[in-house]
């Protein structure tokens, strides 16, 4: 087995990434939704990240790899809040290759928050607040948010929900977010 596990890795490439996130136990805080792929160009595309109460942006979470890696300089229109908040324009590709994956496919998707900054530094318990946008189409967008609050339990935290452009049947790509404090 181990043999196989060697041969495995040595066929990856150098630019291949491996997307993980922490375990629930290690997590504080989680964001899950129902994510189906809309056909077309200009779509797909989304963000998960957190900021503090402050609006100070804290760590990027997931976001898809088009977008990331250049894809924004071509489609101003894809997830533009997450391309400034994150800083994106200044990350180094390490730090891109860090939070960033394929496209998913269709299903449930769920992007764990540890609780600790972008430079890996652990947090202090308090307010923040955990956002996923998605591009529907063209210059068509979703934007969720919900406040956590983390260090003072379990809790279930209310999504707010804003369409920006024109709604179609694009918004179903989308669905059923909810956002969770574990601890």
């Amino acid at each position: 087995m181990l043999f196989a596990a060697l041969a495995l890795a040595s066929c990856a490439k150098s630019s291949d990434v491996i997307f993980t996130q922490p375990t629930e136990a290690d997590s504080v805080a989680e964001l899950s939704f129902a994510f189906s792929r809309n056909g077309g160009i200009a779509t797909n595309q989304f963000a998960v990240w957190v900021e503090d109460s402050h609006g100070r942006y804290v760590k990027t979470l997931y976001a898809t790899n088009f977008t990331a890696s250049g894809g924004w300089k071509r489609r101003k229109m894809s997830i533009p809040l997450w391309v400034e908040q994150s800083g994106l324009a200044n990350m180094s590709q390490t730090q891109i290759d860090s939070l960033t994956g394929a496209t998913p496919k269709n299903g449930n998707l769920t992007y764990r928050w540890d609780g600790k900054d972008s430079q890996n530094n652990l947090l202090p318990p308090g307010d923040y607040v955990i956002y996923l946008e998605g591009n529907l189409r063209m210059g068509n967008r979703v934007l969720y948010h919900a406040p956590i609050q983390i260090g003072h339990g379990a809790t279930t935290s209310q999504i707010t929900s804003e369409y920006i452009g024109k709604a179609g049947k694009e918004q179903k790509m989308i669905s059923a977010v909810n956002a969770r404090t574990i601890r």
